[in-house]
């Protein structure tokens, strides 16, 4: 064998390991990613079975409390305000939460009061950021910690919008107090 044919055959060895190695190198970094998706797939699965133990409804256990005095606010509401009255102590709310809390609820424009559970021995149970509750709470109370009161002030369309509900009139702004008495069932 020539010498150049020595060479060339060398260079033939030196360009398939540089190519073997490359191409490994993908496969190894393809099956990386498609398990960092099938774990992504099965938080996401196992992110929805904890919420279906979560449904909105009513749990007792709670204590009575004294409802909270009626809050105005001052113009018109056009964004959602949170003021953490009670900043609480425990884990923060984040989207997907199971929550169990007191509430109030009145409207914006008079402080008159439709709704609320403060003086019941029952809370409100409900998977945050799920579409159980209507947006303002959805987007208000991620972040909120467990043991806290929190006032929101929410403008109509974080709320029931031009349709209403029950005693709360179309286009209404809210005002809620919400206790957090628990995360989790």
């Amino acid at each position: 064998m020539t010498k150049v044919q020595r060479v060339f055959w060398l260079s033939m060895a030196f360009i398939f390991l540089i190519t073997s190695i490359g191409f490994s190198a993908i496969v190894v970094w393809d099956i990386n990613r498609q398990n960092k998706q099938q774990q992504s797939l099965q938080d996401i699965k196992d992110g929805l079975a904890n919420n279906n133990n979560c449904a909105i409804g009513s749990v007792s256990g709670a204590s009575s409390e004294a409802e909270p005095e009626a809050f105005k606010p001052d113009g018109d509401v056009t964004e959602l305000k949170t003021t953490d009255l009670v900043p609480g102590s425990g884990a923060a709310v984040a989207a997907g939460d199971c929550l169990q809390v007191k509430y109030h609820g009145t409207l914006a424009v008079s402080g008159e009061k439709f709704d609320g559970n403060f003086n019941s021995v029952n809370a409100l149970k409900f998977a945050v950021g799920q579409g159980q509750v209507i947006p303002g709470w959805d987007q208000g109370l991620i972040g909120m910690k467990e043991g806290g009161t929190r006032r929101l002030v929410i403008p109509a369309d974080l709320a029931y919008g031009s349709s209403g509900s029950g005693s709360i009139p179309a286009d209404s702004d809210l005002v809620f107090v919400v206790k957090l008495i628990k995360i989790g069932e």
